[in-house]
């Protein structure tokens, strides 16, 4: 009987679940979807119960998958990559409160806005991030302002859930995105936690991100007495399983929205994040991005098309969009310009335009996006390796490629969140693991010139000078 650790890897609009053994070989595999929900313009929802739900479908898939060949696994773990910045409220009971307000979700953009600057600033010395209605505190106070409830990110309220709702506990880098937690002194910090008016009472237990998060009880489909071993955040997981460990690498996650990662010495004041903390913190800079896959779907559906594939396939046959700009502020602007009042706009057009303009042009802003971040990062960039689900795309990262002005490496398989999270577990276990060492990469070279690049780059920010509200 094999042994291997259960990779539970829940993001925006997916479950999914991976059986790993040691080697980081992926023994079986099993997705369940989750359902989003926008009551109102700028509000993203889910519910927390149908979440977990879709965890124990995607792992139930999992642990009947025949991928196994025959060969019977020994769970031996649980490691977790959780969507982040998302919030969840629960009764002292157990029980969901409200719905959980996503990563992505605006609606306290107005109570964000009317923050003092002084706010801003702690924000910044305390967390290395900024004021935004993306990050979670301000959610945070929303459901507390409507009930009496513990709160979490999305991690906490799995943790809770796998533990037959016997532990309140998250892991460093989740906490790392409330604007609640000092990430240079490892704790909730109280100035925050009065700021933002949260209750260190209604937060979950903070631990390093090995440390060890309860055992399973009352588990549909599992055991009891399983440890969860390892929590990390979708996007950390992602750094953590592509190897970049060093300064002059740089991951990018393209999921719903996308993150751009890369490790730094120590903690800085601007764009930073915990990305993990074992025997010590490892600190990154980050850019996130609100809508990458999300612009891709949004076009697909316009263009009335079945999926995404669909749409690159009809973006490959033209050779450019023919000076056709999206620019997918839906829900304002993330990283770098951080203009949650920017709007989305399709500029460019002519009588000769056509559908496959326009999906070229939603390629394209999924591209020009990253490279806005990656302008941003000190020093020399010497590649990028990407994961996600727009990596299957060859167009994507080819274009990717052209506009970034070096290679592109696309990891050869999707999931490298959960295999990041399964690692880090496998590693606490005492296994030598080295994973993204042994594994393969589809590396895309740039074939613009840097002319051509440059061209593409000023008219891409010449769109988003004109969608934006807020002074750059």
């Amino acid at each position: 009987m094999v042994q291997a650790v259960l990779a539970i890897d829940q993001g925006t609009t997916n479950s999914k679940a991976i059986l790993v053994d040691a080697a980081g070989t992926m023994l079986a595999t099993g997705s369940a979807p989750v359902k989003l929900s926008t009551p109102r313009p700028g509000w993203v929802e889910q519910d927390a119960d149908d979440l977990w739900q879709s965890v124990l479908r995607a792992v139930d898939s999992c642990l009947t998958s025949p991928g196994t060949g025959g060969t019977t696994a020994e769970v031996v773990g649980i490691a977790l990559s959780t969507q982040r910045e998302s919030v969840v409220g629960w009764s002292r009971s157990g029980e969901a409160v409200g719905p959980v307000l996503g990563w992505q979700d605006v609606r306290t953009a107005d109570w964000c806005a009317r923050l003092p600057s002084s706010v801003d600033e702690l924000v910044r010395r305390r967390t290395g991030l900024r004021v935004d209605a993306m990050f979670s505190a301000p959610k945070m106070r929303w459901l507390l302002d409507r009930s009496d409830a513990l709160v979490g990110t999305v991690d906490a309220w799995l943790v809770h859930r796998l533990t037959g709702c016997r532990e309140h506990l998250t892991e460093a880098g989740n906490a790392s995105r409330t604007l609640l937690y000092d990430t240079r002194e490892l704790d909730w910090s109280p100035e925050l936690l009065e700021a933002f008016g949260v209750p260190r009472s209604a937060l979950p237990e903070v631990r390093p991100s090995n440390a060890g998060f309860g055992v399973t009880a009352g588990v549909p489909g599992l055991p009891d007495g399983i440890p969860i071993i390892a929590v990390l955040a979708d996007s950390h997981a992602a750094m953590y399983g592509q190897g970049c460990t060093r300064a002059g690498m740089a991951k990018a996650t393209y999921g719903t929205g996308s993150s751009v990662m890369t490790p730094v010495d120590g903690f800085v004041e601007s764009g930073c994040t915990l990305a993990w903390l074992t025997d010590r913190p490892v600190y990154a800079l980050e850019g996130n991005i609100v809508s990458s896959g999300a612009a891709l779907a949004w076009t697909t559906d316009l263009l009335g098309l079945p999926d995404v594939g669909a749409l690159t396939e009809l973006a490959a046959t033209v050779p450019s969009a023919e000076d056709v700009i999206l620019v997918p502020a839906f829900a304002g602007l993330g990283a770098p310009h951080w203009d949650r009042e920017a709007r989305a706009a399709l500029t460019g057009m002519s009588s000769s335009t056509t559908r496959a303009h326009i999906a070229r042009a939603a390629v394209d802003a999924v591209a020009h996006q990253i490279c806005d971040i990656t302008d941003t990062i000190p020093g020399d960039l010497s590649s990028l390796r990407a994961d996600g689900g727009a990596t299957v795309s060859g167009l994507v990262m080819q274009t990717q490629a052209d506009l970034l002005g070096r290679p592109v490496e696309a990891a050869d398989v999707p999931e490298v969140s959960a295999l990041g999270a399964a690692e880090l577990a496998w590693t606490t276990l005492g296994e030598t693991t080295s994973w993204a060492a042994r594994r393969s990469y589809r590396t895309f070279g740039p074939r613009l010139d840097a002319a051509a690049r440059s061209r593409l780059r000023a008219h891409w920010a010449g769109a988003v000078a004109s969608v934006r509200v807020r002074p750059a």
